[in-house]
């Protein structure tokens, strides 16, 4: 199915027909699609999905889309997925304000599903497929059999673990607060605290730091949080 294959779309759509219409065909096209006809809980919806592309109405009954779109985009984990704008606005300055809050295209209505259809595999031919493995500082971390090894030793590490080391590390050098961290690996869904990252911080670097009390890794950034940035002492990798 090439492009379409298993990539998943949010739409958050109000119209009905509209939204049946797409639905029906980007499902025979063969993507993934969920989504919503109401603004309301939107991006607690894209933080659940975490879809590939979101394509967003800007006129919706109960919110604004730019809103949503801004929220989107402040949102650490779904900062980087393409957004398009579906829209009844056809003026210059609308279409100006909307790419500059961070939509990637913006499509007038009335439109043909044919040419959104094109736009979108457009925005998934112009992304680069996150690299499956990160090797950084002598760790290697395998994102398709979610396995760590360092210097070609195999960790036990937990699924939690896995993905903060996997967050850190697809970043290395950029600070992240607690609450970053949380809403990352955690998700909006939970009962837990801003102390809980420090306690898996602390058992991640037991598991990968050759003297956790001197990390060469993951790193303390003092009032703020934390950085993964392998520094002079950390092992490096044989590559």
């Amino acid at each position: 199915m090439g492009v379409a294959a298993m990539k998943k779309i949010l739409l958050i759509e109000d119209d009905a027909d509209l939204y049946a219409l797409l639905q029906y065909n980007l499902e025979k096209e063969g993507f993934v699609l969920t989504g919503s006809q109401t603004g309301k809980g939107a991006l607690e919806l894209c933080r659940q999905a975490r879809p590939d592309l979101i394509l967003l109405d800007i006129m919706l009954p109960d919110h604004d889309g730019l809103e949503i779109c801004k929220a989107i985009r402040k949102d650490v984990d779904l900062a980087g997925t393409p957004i398009i704008f579906l829209t009844a606005r056809a003026s210059e300055t609308d279409r100006i304000v909307g790419l500059e809050l961070g939509a990637n295209d913006y499509v007038v209505k009335p439109f043909f599903v044919r040419e959104l259809i094109a736009r979108i595999k457009l925005q998934f031919r112009n992304q680069t497929a996150p690299a499956r493995v990160l090797d950084m500082g002598g760790v290697q971390l395998d994102r398709s059999s979610c396995q760590v090894r360092q210097n070609g030793t195999l960790l036990s590490l937990t699924a939690t673990e896995f993905r903060l080391l996997e967050f850190l590390m697809s970043r290395p050098g950029v600070v992240f607060s607690r609450e970053q961290l949380l809403n990352a690996v955690w998700g909006q869904d939970r009962a837990i605290t801003d102390r809980a990252v420090d306690v898996y911080i602390l058992r991640l670097r037991q598991k990968i730091e050759a003297d956790p009390t001197n990390p060469a890794l993951v790193h303390s950034v003092r009032g703020f949080g934390y950085t993964f940035e392998p520094r002079a002492g950390s092992a490096t990798s044989a590559a």
